[in-house]
């Protein structure tokens, strides 16, 4: 549980870039993730696609890491993150889900019993 939980919280920080970004360049309308996750309302269907990509996000995250360490220059540091941060991005869609929503029930299981309990009996 505790991985998971590091995972989840390291791969928000590392998304919480993107909604931003997609919104200045889309003008879409991007839902706050905690003001989503105070809805804690999550269909079983919802937490099932968040623990599938939980699981590609964590492969990508232990991936990267260790070539984000490696990394001889901020610059490169930098590019790594973001590339990182683009299959993160893939791979939370290719489980079905979007991104304010990924963020929403990651913030919601760091803070949430009842939403954490669901979701740590599905895995």
């Amino acid at each position: 549980m505790n991985k998971l939980l590091i995972a989840a919280t390291a791969s928000l920080a590392l998304l919480a870039t993107t909604p931003a970004m997609a919104q200045q360049e889309q003008g879409s309308g991007y839902a706050d993730p905690a003001a989503s996750a105070q809805q804690a309302n999550y269909s079983d269907s919802e937490l099932n696609q968040f623990v599938d990509a939980q699981s590609g996000v964590m492969e990508v995250r232990e991936d990267y890491i260790a070539k984000i360490e490696a990394a001889d220059s901020q610059q490169k540091a930098q590019e790594l993150q973001m590339e990182a941060n683009d299959e993160m991005v893939s791979v939370i869609e290719d489980a079905g889900m979007d991104i304010p929503t990924y963020n929403a029930i990651a913030t919601a299981y760091s803070s949430q019993p009842e939403v954490r309990d669901r979701i740590d009996a599905m895995m």
